[in-house]
């Protein structure tokens, strides 16, 4: 038995040292070392031995034992460092090559009107409230007061989803203010940006995909100059103090009174230009006195509540704000343009 021990100690410590990498070095340690290994293999053959031969050959397993051990442990730190230089070399970091310059992203310049606006309407107390895309039609018609015949509800306008659907792209965010109505009881000061669609054709101030700002007041004693301070705080907030609005006469079925509310042409203050078409006023937003039969049709007594709706176009309000000509720019993603913002 000493013969196999003295053997199994030069193959071993020959093998160890011949270990290329901590893998093969890791299956040598199972190998000698292991529970079922040579070493373990050949002390097993203890019992045939006599109690004199028993604690010499225990005695020079364990010194083989401790010697292998230290061997493993020593070749285990030569290829660590062996491993650890050639990390370092693959993953030198040349500090003297300029990097590599990462691109920042900006706002869009939709984006930022739509942020500077909710931050005027916060700071006049209005929450900010969200609504599906694809509503139901009767939210987006029938309890906003909009009689069947009326021009919005034809197929030539709005999209549907088939003949009998029940559900459209909605064509303003008042849907919101429906499910808000409907749900919360006044006071009620609300505003709902988002994208809302039409069938109109592409063209400087037309895209049948835009953004409207639409915002709502519900309270007791709400008046038709409640509205008109609140635009105006609005527009001289984003364009400034003193300038123009125009509130003319309209009709809306979901409001009465309704009037729509124009600015001042940005391009030619007023003079007229094809912008404007020659009128030297560009529309900006429809508005009125919430219509009692929406009131009553979202559960909110007419008699003794009142409020005003308004719903701002974000697209030509964003033109206005950056004295952009063509809405066509906004949608066409050409970061030349778009940096400038």
């Amino acid at each position: 038995m000493k013969e196999q021990l003295t053997a199994l100690k030069h193959e071993a410590l020959a093998a160890i040292a011949g270990a290329e990498d901590l893998q093969s070095l890791e299956a040598l340690r199972v190998r000698f070392l292991g529970k079922k290994g040579e070493l373990t293999a050949i002390l097993k053959q203890m019992g045939g031995l006599s109690a004199e031969e028993r604690p010499v050959i225990g005695q020079m397993a364990n010194a083989l034992s401790e010697k292998l051990t230290g061997a493993i442990a020593a070749r285990r730190e030569a290829l660590e460092a062996v491993a650890l230089d050639a990390q370092l070399v693959r993953e030198k970091l040349d500090i003297t090559i300029p990097g590599t310059r990462e691109a920042v992203g900006k706002q869009h310049v939709m984006r930022k009107t739509l942020d500077e606006a909710l931050d005027i309407f916060i700071g006049l107390g209005f929450s900010i409230a969200e609504g599906p895309e694809v509503e139901l039609a009767v939210n987006v018609f029938d309890k906003l007061n909009t009689p069947d015949a009326h021009p919005s509800r034809d197929w030539s306008d709005t999209f549907y989803f088939d003949r009998d659907s029940e559900y459209v792209l909605r064509t303003q965010t008042s849907p919101v203010q429906v499910r808000v109505m409907e749900n919360q009881k006044p006071p009620i000061r609300v505003v709902s940006p988002g994208r809302v669609y039409r069938k109109d054709e592409v063209d400087a101030t037309h895209s049948p995909m835009f953004h409207q700002i639409e915002g709502l007041v519900v309270d007791k004693g709400i008046t038709m100059a409640d509205l008109k301070g609140t635009l105006n705080a609005l527009v001289e907030q984003l364009y400034g103090v003193g300038t123009a609005t125009r509130f003319r006469p309209h009709h809306f079925p979901f409001t009465e009174p309704s009037c729509e509310v124009d600015c001042q042409c940005f391009k030619c203050r007023g003079k007229g230009c094809p912008m404007c078409k020659g009128e030297g006023w560009i529309e900006l937003l429809g508005a009125g006195m919430v219509h009692p039969n929406v009131l009553r049709n979202c559960g909110i007594d007419p008699e003794v509540y009142t409020g005003f709706a308004f719903g701002i176009g974000l697209d030509r309000m964003t033109m206005m704000r950056y004295n952009i000509s063509d809405l066509r720019l906004i949608f066409e993603n050409d970061l030349r343009f778009l940096r400038q913002f």
